[in-house]
Order: C-alpha cells, then sequence, then structure tokens
C-alpha cells in the first residue's frame, strides 16, 4: 500500500468511495463535478500553484495492484476565505447569596477561534481494507507529509469529527437547538456546509452565549461526542497527541481535536534517513517512510531496520516509494496500536 497524491484518472474510484460513505461525508460529497474540481485543485495545490489559505492537499491510499482504496486530505488553513465556525464549551457561574443557590451552568460561545490553523479531514478507507496497518498508513501518512513541509501549515493542526446521530441521521444537537434558527433540517445545514457555504452561519445563528441547560437531555448528552464509526480514528489521533480542548462543531457538537504541530508525535519522532535494500528480519517493526516529495510523493508502510543513518528495507518497500539505495527518506516508528481509522 501507498499513500500518494490524488490524480484526475482516480475520479471513478474516488465516487465509488464517497458513495460508501454515506450521506455524513460532507467534505466530499457525492457529486462528481465538485469532486473532479477538488482533485484538479489538490494538484494545484501539489504544485505550489495556490496560496496557504486554498491549499487542499488530497491523498488516496493505492495498493499494489493500483486500486485506490482509501482517501484523506489536509487543508492548509481554515477560515483565511469563509468564515470557520465552533462552539466553545464554557462555564457560567451565577449565585444569590440571599437565597443561598449557585449554579455552575456549560455554556455555548460561538467563534472563530481556530482560524488560519491547518486541519485533517476527508478521511475514508474501503470497508474490506479496514485490518493490518492500512487505516494508520492513512491517517498518520499525512502527518508525515507534515513534518517533511512543515512551513506549508499553521502552528497547530485540527479536526472536526463527526457528532453522534440516531439510526435515521437525525443529529439530536441540531433538533434542539440549529432546527430553531436554520428552519432547516440537519442533513440539508450540514450539506451547505460542506460546500463552503458559511455565510448563512453568521447570518442566523445567534452570537449571545447558549446555555446548554435548555437544551434537550438528548442533545446535552451529545456534546463533544464522536461518532461510533469515528471513535476508532479519535483514538489513533488521541495516541499521537491530539485532544479535544472544548470546541465542539456548531451542527452535530462532534468534538474538534488539536494539536501543536511540533509536538505530534509522528512529526515529533520523524527523521531523516538513507534507504538501504536488504532483508529485514521477520521481527522488524513497522515503519513509516515518506520518500521526502512533493509532487511526486509516497508514503508507505514497512517492515524495516535502521542501522546508523540508514533505514534497511526490502526491494518492494523501495519500488513503491521509487527510491533508490542511497536516497533520503523521512520515517518514523509506526505506534504498535490494533485500532484502524476507517472514517472522519
Amino acid at each position: 500500500m501507498i499513500v500518494r497524491p490524488v490524480r484526475v484518472t482516480d475520479l471513478p474510484a474516488l465516487m465509488d468511495l464517497v458513495q460508501q460513505a454515506g450521506p455524513g461525508f460532507t467534505t466530499l460529497p457525492a457529486n462528481e463535478e465538485r469532486l473532479a474540481h477538488r482533485v484538479r485543485w489538490a494538484q494545484r495545490t501539489f504544485a505550489e500553484q495556490v496560496e496557504r489559505a486554498d491549499a487542499d492537499y488530497l491523498f488516496v491510499l493505492e495498493d499494489d495492484d493500483q486500486q485506490v482504496v482509501g482517501i484523506s486530505a489536509l487543508a492548509g488553513a481554515v477560515g483565511l476565505r469563509e468564515p470557520w465556525y465552533n462552539y466553545r464549551v464554557g462555564l457560567t457561574v451565577s449565585s444569590s447569596p440571599d437565597l443561598g443557590i449557585q449554579r455552575q451552568i456549560p455554556t455555548l460561545f460561538l467563534n472563530n477561534e481556530m482560524t488560519g490553523q491547518s486541519e485533517i479531514c476527508s478521511l475514508f478507507l474501503r470497508h474490506d481494507q479496514r485490518h493490518g496497518s492500512n487505516g494508520r498508513l492513512l491517517s498518520l501518512g499525512r502527518l508525515l507529509f507534515v513534518a517533511e513541509f512543515p512551513h506549508f501549515f499553521g502552528d497547530k493542526l485540527i479536526a472536526e469529527l463527526r457528532g453522534r446521530a440516531d439510526e435515521h441521521g437525525c443529529s439530536p444537537f441540531w433538533d434542539s437547538l440549529g432546527r430553531h434558527f436554520f428552519k432547516m433540517d440537519f442533513s440539508h445545514a450540514d450539506h451547505l456546509s460542506g460546500l463552503g457555504s458559511k455565510s448563512f452561519i453568521a447570518e442566523l445563528m445567534p452570537r449571545q452565549p447558549l446555555y446548554t441547560c435548555l437544551l434537550t437531555e438528548q442533545a446535552q448528552a451529545v456534546i463533544g461526542k464522536a461518532h461510533p464509526n469515528t471513535e476508532p480514528a479519535l483514538k489513533i489521533l488521541s495516541a499521537e497527541g491530539f485532544a479535544h480542548q472544548g470546541y465542539i462543531d456548531i451542527f452535530d457538537a462532534g468534538p474538534v481535536i488539536e494539536a501543536q504541530i511540533a509536538k505530534i508525535r509522528t512529526v515529533r519522532d520523524s527523521q531523516p534517513l538513507l534507504l538501504a535494500i536488504g532483508t529485514p528480519d521477520e521481527q522488524a517493526p513497522v515503519w513509516l517512510i515518506h520518500n521526502r516529495r512533493l509532487e511526486n510523493c509516497r508514503i508507505t508502510a514497512a517492515q524495516a531496520r535502521r542501522v546508523g543513518n540508514s533505514l534497511i528495507v526490502d526491494r518492494l518497500t523501495a519500488k513503491r516509494l521509487q527510491l533508490q539505495p542511497g536516497d533520503s527518506v523521512r520515517a518514523v516508528l509506526l505506534r504498535n496500536q490494533q485500532q484502524q481509522a476507517v472514517a472522519a
């Protein structure tokens, strides 16, 4: 398996993937024209033809038969072209000494505090490929790309994770809050936001703090909770140093997790090494390996053995990376965990 930049010829496979992902995958709607535009824009991004505010690094996971089985992405910066809204969960303390009453009430504050930060997004892995290290390669390969090209990104990486919904795809948070102001169902509002039409949020959403005690119990219970399908991805990112700091999605209340780029495990622990070809023994650990290229980026996960400043891999791994002995790679040990990132 390799992670590489998307190509126009990948469009049919991408359409199959987004249709499998279902209606919750709003950053990649099942619309061939919009998908083709995003692919072309990603190619411009990898060619360094766009500003950071517009950068969209779209990757695919490809097997040795050149079949595309997964997709993931990085946004160079959020909120610099279109406003980027979240709720920050705070606390309001009210007291009446005369009555002997004090209340601490969680409160939602509409904000744009993530503006300018970079985002990991659009992650989906085909159901029959959710085994081995495929999920971690697809998810963490992006982080190794950031380690190699940190100047393309902000100080933080953030991820908006899908929130809880019922068996019909309805969000209890939206039904208790957003519906009152937007007069549309959750899927429609989320779809508009995913298409980049975010101005309606500022036009219709109240700017005053909102008290969570006024929401239904069902809505309060899902604040900051990830959808079950997204929890494996959350575990992988949490192991890398991402954490929920109180920000949530304004539509379904899913957690927004974040990490300082310099402190992310894959970024912090990765290092340049020289590629060597040999035969790693069966006990050799699995490494995440990047060929240090931009437009011709290749990232893979493979057993390898480090000797000094060299990383010894087999010939198939070198072929996947399109490298020769003596070429430079960026590599990091792949964390030993069983959870797979399958959707975000």
